[in-house]
């Protein structure tokens, strides 16, 4: 995926994961690379100064796999941060799909549409 992309997203991604439960940073990548193409240096930093910034608390809870795991929890002000940055994703991304469908349906029909009328211009 596009670095460009990813890079404006990867902490709405972050505060998302945190919305049902707490969740311990191994976990959080775990999931987010399900889809996205992250790692730990990509996840720790937005973690910390998140956490710095008062979205999330953390706290150690015991691991019968090894050492004591660190879990976050998002706070108040993380909830409404997260709300303000998914009303303006939203927003973003509702602009950019209407730009990219004015040729119609995505897919197939605007591939067609599009070799059609560059097909008009060749002839």
């Amino acid at each position: 995926m596009n670095s460009q992309f990813k890079r404006g997203i990867i902490e709405l991604c972050v505060l998302s994961e945190l919305l049902s439960e707490d969740k311990y940073g191994y976990l959080i990548i775990s999931s987010i690379s399900e889809y996205l193409d992250v790692n730990d240096n990509t996840i720790y930093p937005i973690l910390r100064r998140l956490t710095q910034d008062g979205y999330f608390l953390t706290y150690l809870e015991e691991s019968n796999l090894g050492a004591p795991r660190k879990y976050y929890q998002m706070t108040e002000k993380g909830l409404n941060y997260y709300i303000s940055l998914r009303d303006e994703w939203d927003e973003f991304i509702g602009g950019v799909y209407q730009i990219l469908n004015k040729g119609g349906n995505k897919g197939e029909e605007v591939l067609r549409r599009t070799r059609e009328r560059i097909n008009k211009k060749r002839n």
